[in-house]
């Protein structure tokens, strides 16, 4: 029987550096340099390997990850492997599951260790993640699974993994919902598959994107703060060039009451998204009234963001705007989340 036919797309990140004359990482490694450090991947699959870029992925944009779905989609392979930094993973990969709607499995991951130092993770991150590509579960559950970030042995939905360490190994993790997957021996172990009906609601409202950024402001909110920022982003010409905002709100959906006539006005002019700061988790609709409740702030008009992170939400929001979505829309796509 012919081995599946694996694509890895490699974009820079930890996993792809090495050590320049002083010791410091740099990026300079290619998808090449990453595979030949893993000879079993050649037991495992038909492997191609293309270096699309070498940055890390705290410099990625927006447009380099339409660009890299595009390229996705014109592969006729089995499974796509992506290698990148860690971290604007959690990011990257939630865009890539709201463009990309195929029936094989893509899987992001990346490296906490780089490659000087003992034990790095890369190696064993990248081979689990052709494991997974390859598996026969995963392949004809792939369009219910979405995009996949495979880290230490673990497979995550792309909505739901979040880093939540800057250096530990075990960096990655699902809070709401947990793996979906195990790599144990040389099996891959299902126990999940993740419930991804808002963002099959949304794709269609997709299918037209533009080509212009639409950049989106986060601001997380914190105690006692005036939101003096965001009558700044009102009162400057063109708003400073952005086109929507998400607010890291508190707890189920608050903000301090002394700026939620601000965040009622910036909502009338940008679309305003509130999500929760604590990181996910479904946010209150009508438990608490007052001010600067979630009852007076969806009245006053902003967008509820449900169970998604504020980076997540981000992602959201300006995919919506390129997609050329009014407010009323964009909240019927963010009504999806709980």
């Amino acid at each position: 029987m012919s081995k599946p036919r694996i694509h890895i797309l490699a974009l820079g990140g930890t996993i792809a550096t090495r050590p320049d004359a002083t010791g410091a990482m740099q990026m300079g490694l290619g998808a090449d340099d990453l595979v030949a450090a893993v000879p079993r991947l050649a037991a495992l699959a038909e492997v191609a390997a293309e270096t699309v870029s070498r940055v890390g992925s705290h410099s990625l944009s927006f447009d380099q990850i339409h660009a890299l779905a595009a390229k996705i989609r014109s592969l006729e392979v089995d499974g796509v492997v992506v290698t990148q930094g860690t971290d604007t993973l959690e990011e990257t990969g939630f865009l890539l599951d709201l463009l990309l709607d195929l029936d094989i499995p893509v899987v992001v991951t990346a490296a906490m260790r780089n490659p000087a130092l003992t034990s790095p993770d890369g190696p064993g991150n990248l081979l689990a993640a052709v494991r997974v590509a390859c598996d026969p579960w995963m392949r004809r559950h792939a369009r219910a699974l979405g995009v996949m970030a495979v880290m230490l042995d673990e497979v995550y939905a792309v909505a739901d993994v979040q880093k939540a360490h800057p250096t530990r190994l075990d960096a990655f993790v699902a809070p709401q919902t947990g793996p979906l997957a195990a790599l144990v021996e040389d099996r891959v172990v299902p126990m999940s598959l993740p419930v991804r009906d808002a963002i099959v609601a949304a794709r269609p409202r997709f299918a037209s994107l533009s080509a212009a950024t639409q950049p989106v402001a986060l601001f997380w909110i914190s105690l006692d703060e005036p939101g003096r920022v965001l009558e700044a982003l009102i009162e400057a010409p063109d708003h400073l060039g952005y086109r929507g905002v998400v607010l890291g709100a508190m707890g189920g959906g608050h903000l301090p009451e002394r700026m939620s006539g601000t965040a009622g006005r910036l909502a009338g002019i940008l679309p305003t998204v509130v999500s929760p700061r604590a990181g996910g988790g479904p946010m209150l609709r009508h438990t608490y009234g007052g001010p600067s409740s979630e009852i007076a702030l969806r009245e006053a008009g902003l967008i509820w963001g449900g169970r998604l992170h504020p980076l997540k939400a981000r992602v959201l929001l300006e995919t919506c705007l390129r997609a050329g979505l009014d407010r009323a829309a964009i909240g019927e796509v963010f009504d999806g989340w709980g």
